[in-house]
């Protein structure tokens, strides 16, 4: 997947942008506050109808305009001529989804079509931050491979917002309390089990890409949680915590309580890693997913890195940008000087430059 087109209008100081004819690897370049960073903030918004900086639509819309919108077209070995893509975010909470000029309803009907990774500050919290952020990240993953897994969890929310609703009013009696946790356990099950045929799959791969990167965190160890005791299964699990469940009034066990845990030498990775180290795990991480992703469904994702040497010295920026060659997805990175990063693609690399001031775009010859 790549996208051949962008119409950006409105997005903080992006008032009236139109990209055309990308390459593999797309550098933007140019001062903080330029507007590199809302130059992925608005694919992001493309890809998955929100930014990743804020969730305020007052703070992405430009000042003075009451709705911002992103235009795009994702093009497939099957679909050369593209799919358009649209969004669009008022002031007032609405956002409208257009893919190939079709109104959708739902985030989960425009991801598939523009499906992006995301590699900036924030993503520090795949190590560092609550369990969430892993959740999210498995997630996305299995969603992107295994097209049963969305219905299911759909599912397990129901129930588990059913359940919970139940338990914070035990007058209701145990009779719907049972219809509901029987219903949780399926459910709970079946995503337990699509997460970790994902995960023992994702492993390897992480694996020897950070024997790329950083042969000396060999010791590195990634460990999948399901959210309950391993001796139990779920529904058993459900019946080992139904007391507290009625005392707290919420479920304790379950697939909301999953976790990845990423150790070296047995010691948490987050607490023991250098920054530059954890952003190389992150790194791999990211890389890892997307690799999977085109393994499992023939179609690759779209990266936005955002920053890259903030942190990384140059001979690692190098082994992170060849392994994103390698793999033949689209990339969009910024840099604050076009050195940064211009030379640090391997020969053949297909690299467009641009240059970013004050929220005009330029491209840059080679």
């Amino acid at each position: 997947m790549a996208i051949s087109q962008l119409q950006i209008h409105n997005i903080r100081n992006l008032r009236q942008v139109s990209l055309h004819q990308f390459s593999n690897i797309n550098i933007f370049f140019g001062a903080n506050g330029s507007g590199k960073t809302s130059i992925l903030e608005a694919i992001h918004l493309l890809g998955m109808a929100r930014s990743f900086r804020s969730g305020n639509t007052r703070t992405l819309v430009t000042h003075g305009e009451t709705q911002c919108t992103v235009y795009g077209v994702s093009t497939t070995d099957s679909k050369p001529g593209g799919i358009p893509l649209a969004i669009q975010r008022s002031l007032n909470g609405d956002v409208l989804i257009k893919v190939g000029g079709q109104v959708v309803r739902t985030t989960a009907e425009l991801v598939e079509y523009l499906p992006v990774q995301l590699l900036d500050a924030t993503s520090f919290e795949l190590l560092s931050g609550p369990p969430g952020a892993r959740r999210q990240f498995l997630n996305w993953g299995v969603f992107h491979v295994e097209q049963r897994f969305f219905p299911v969890w759909q599912r397990f929310q129901r129930c588990i917002k059913q359940r919970n609703k139940v338990l914070r009013h035990g007058k209701l009696g145990d009779a719907e309390l049972a219809v509901w946790t029987r219903e949780l356990a399926l459910a709970g099950e079946e995503i337990h089990q699509y997460r970790l045929m994902y995960f023992e799959a994702l492993a390897p791969l992480f694996r020897e890409i950070m024997r790329g990167l950083a042969p000396s965190l060999a010791g590195l160890e990634l460990r999948y949680r399901r959210g309950w005791d391993k001796s139990l299964d779920y529904n058993e699990a459900l019946r080992a915590s139904s007391q507290v469940d009625r005392e707290q009034g919420y479920t304790h066990a379950g697939p909301q309580r999953a976790d990845i845990k990423v150790s070296i030498d047995g010691f948490s990775a987050a607490d023991t890693l250098s920054r530059g180290q954890q952003k190389l795990v992150v790194c791999a991480l990211k890389l890892a997913q997307g690799q999977l992703m085109t393994e499992h469904q023939r179609r690759s994702c779209t990266y936005l890195v955002d920053d890259l040497p903030s942190e990384l010295d140059a001979l690692h920026c190098r082994l992170v940008c060849d392994v994103l060659a390698e793999m033949g997805s689209q990339v969009f990175i910024t840099c604050v000087a076009r050195a940064d990063l211009a030379n640090m693609w391997p020969e053949g690399a297909k690299t467009q430059v641009f240059h970013v001031e004050h929220g005009q775009i330029s491209k840059v010859a080679g």
